[in-house]
C-alpha cells in the first residue's frame, strides 16, 4: 500500500474516535450562546462521548440535560469564573400557571448518565428565606464534578435515585439547611462543605439496603457566620448512611454532631459515623451515642472503589 493511503485511511480511523467538541459563550462566536441549546443540538439517544466548553461568563438559565443525553462532559476554563444561575425554588409559578416543587426547582437537571462536569459554578439564587431551592439535581447515574462550585440555601444539592452513584472532588459547597439530601450514594473527597446557617449539612434518604449514603473524605467544613449548631446530617428516612472520614470540622459544628429529625425511632436505625475528625468542631465524647466513632479497621474496607464498585469516575 502506497503511504500516502495508508496515511489516510489511518487519519480516517481516527476521526471516527473522535470526541466531539461544542463551545458556548456569551456573544455566540462559538456558534451558541446558551448552555441549553448546546445541550439540544446532541441527539438522543447519545452514546458517543461529547464534551461541551464553555467560556466564562455568567449563564442566567436553567439547563436540563435530558435522559439519553449521556457520555457529555461540560467543562468551563480552569481559574476563570463560569457561572449557571437560575432562581426557580418550591412555589414558584411558571407562566404555564403550573407550581414549581421542590424536585423540579433545580438550576441545573440531569437526568442523563455518565454526565462530568469541572470548572464551572453552578448557582441558585433564590435567597435564604425562599424555602427549598435546588441548585443541581442529580437524577442519573454515574454523575461526576471535579472542581465545580455548588452556591445556594435550602436542598442545595438533590442526589437522587434509589442506587444512582455521584462523585465530587476538590469542588465548594456552600448552602444553609438539608443542603446535600438524597438517596443517592455520593462521594465527597477534598471538598469544602461551608454552612451559611445553624441548621443540618446532610439529610440522607438512604434505603437500608444500600451500604453506602454519603461519604467525606479529607473535607474541610467551614462556615464565616457565628454559627454554634450545625448537625452533620439528620435522616429523611430510617436507613440514612453518612460518614465523614479524616475531616477537619470548624467550630460551627454542634458538640452533640447529629440531628434525629425530632423522631428517636430514627435513633435504632440512622447510620451515621465519623473517623478521626479534628478541628474544634470534632467532639467524639459528645456526640450522641446512636452514632458510630469507627475503628481504624473498619475505614480500611470503606474505599472509594468499594463505594462505588466498577464505576472509575472520569
Amino acid at each position: 500500500m502506497k503511504p500516502f493511503i495508508f496515511l489516510s485511511i489511518f487519519l480516517v480511523s481516527l476521526q471516527g474516535f473522535s470526541q466531539k467538541i461544542i463551545t458556548v459563550s456569551k456573544d455566540g462566536s462559538s456558534g451558541f450562546k446558551t448552555i441549553q441549546a448546546a445541550f439540544n443540538s446532541i441527539p438522543s439517544p447519545n452514546n458517543n462521548p461529547v464534551t461541551i466548553k464553555v467560556k466564562p461568563g455568567i449563564y442566567k438559565e436553567r439547563v436540563i440535560v435530558d435522559s439519553g443525553k449521556n457520555f457529555i462532559t461540560l467543562k468551563g476554563e480552569l481559574n476563570e469564573k463560569t457561572y449557571i444561575t437560575f432562581n426557580y425554588h418550591e412555589g414558584s409559578l411558571l407562566y404555564s400557571g403550573d407550581t414549581i416543587n421542590t424536585a423540579n426547582s433545580a438550576t441545573f437537571l440531569i437526568y442523563a448518565d455518565d454526565f462530568h462536569a469541572e470548572n464551572i459554578f453552578f448557582q441558585n439564587n433564590a435567597g435564604l428565606y425562599a424555602g427549598p431551592a435546588v441548585t443541581v439535581r442529580a437524577a442519573g447515574n454515574r454523575i461526576s464534578f471535579r472542581r465545580c462550585g455548588f452556591l445556594g440555601f435550602q436542598n442545595l444539592l438533590f442526589l437522587s435515585g434509589l442506587g444512582r452513584k455521584h462523585y465530587f472532588e476538590s469542588c465548594y459547597i456552600e448552602g444553609s439547611t438539608d443542603f446535600i439530601f438524597g438517596a443517592a450514594t455520593a462521594v465527597f473527597t477534598s471538598c469544602r462543605i461551608h454552612s451559611k446557617r445553624n441548621s443540618s449539612i446532610t439529610a440522607a434518604s438512604t434505603n437500608s439496603g444500600i451500604p453506602y449514603g454519603f461519604v467525606f473524605f479529607n473535607c474541610n467544613l467551614t462556615t464565616d457566620a457565628a454559627l454554634s449548631s450545625v448537625t452533620l446530617g439528620r435522616p429523611l428516612g430510617p436507613g440514612a448512611s453518612v460518614a465523614y472520614i479524616n475531616c477537619n470540622m470548624d467550630k460551627h459544628i454542634a458538640a452533640q454532631g447529629w440531628n434525629n429529625s425530632k423522631n428517636p425511632a430514627n435513633e435504632a436505625t440512622a447510620r451515621y459515623a465519623e473517623y478521626n475528625s479534628t478541628g474544634p468542631g470534632a467532639n467524639a465524647p459528645a456526640r450522641v451515642k446512636w452514632s458510630s466513632q469507627l475503628k481504624a479497621e473498619e475505614v480500611k474496607k470503606i474505599t472509594i472503589k468499594n463505594i462505588l464498585g466498577n464505576w472509575t469516575p472520569k
